[in-house]
């Protein structure tokens, strides 16, 4: 597998086990950016997060792509290796298997800070397309997040906006589905904001434009 960026020689291949602290590595970064610590898996980093991956490296159905720079030297020095400078997570959702529409999904898509806007996301967005085509499906669906820099990327390589989803600790669900059936609230709901009045919007647009 192999693909390359307009302005850089990014290549891309399939994560190994050894591979795993570069992996863990990338993201943390990408957790961090999206101010999403511990949130995604209710977990912190750590011995937890790298048996995960262990797992995720070991998993048929789930490939873990590397985005790297052929060339660089190794820690050690000693021989020329490659240097990862980003990944991407890919799987195939099992429901759309199922209803016939197969669709490659991808999570995780990580550019190493210092090496953004040099073709490193195209080439794992190359891998995705490569590994959909392979597997049949005809479209990708990727985890976004809410940062104003990857949803601009997404939307240039032409990615549209599919739907929303919600996270919730199963706790907090716990108590509300309990709330729930003892007939009350057990979570309040947000204050529907009441809409401008017609009068006050011209107004607005002045001080928007000041």
């Amino acid at each position: 597998m192999s693909a390359s960026g307009s302005r850089s020689h990014v290549r891309t291949r399939v994560a190994q086990l050894g591979d795993l602290p570069v992996v863990l590595s990338l993201v943390r970064q990408h957790r961090s950016d999206s101010h999403a610590e511990g949130v995604l898996t209710g977990q912190a980093p750590g011995s937890a997060a790298a048996a995960g991956f262990r797992r995720l490296l070991a998993d048929a159905g789930y490939r873990v792509v590397l985005a790297v720079l052929p060339g660089a030297t190794t820690r050690s020095g000693d021989t020329p290796g490659d240097e990862v400078v980003g990944l991407a997570v890919l799987g195939l959702d099992p429901l759309s298997v199922v209803l016939g529409v197969p669709q490659v999904t991808i999570d995780n898509l990580v550019v190493h800070r210092d090496h953004r806007r040099r073709g490193v996301g195209a080439a794992l967005l190359a891998a995705a397309a490569e590994h959909a085509q392979r597997c049949g499906a005809g479209h990708v669906v990727a985890a976004v997040g809410h940062e104003a820099e990857r949803q601009r990327f997404f939307a240039r390589m032409g990615f549209a906006p599919l739907h929303g989803r919600r996270i919730v600790p199963r706790d907090n669900l716990l108590r509300a589905l309990a709330g729930r059936q003892r007939g009350g609230a057990a979570v309040p709901l947000p204050r529907r904001r009441r809409p401008l009045p017609a009068r006050a919007l011209p107004a607005l647009g002045r001080v928007l434009e000041a």
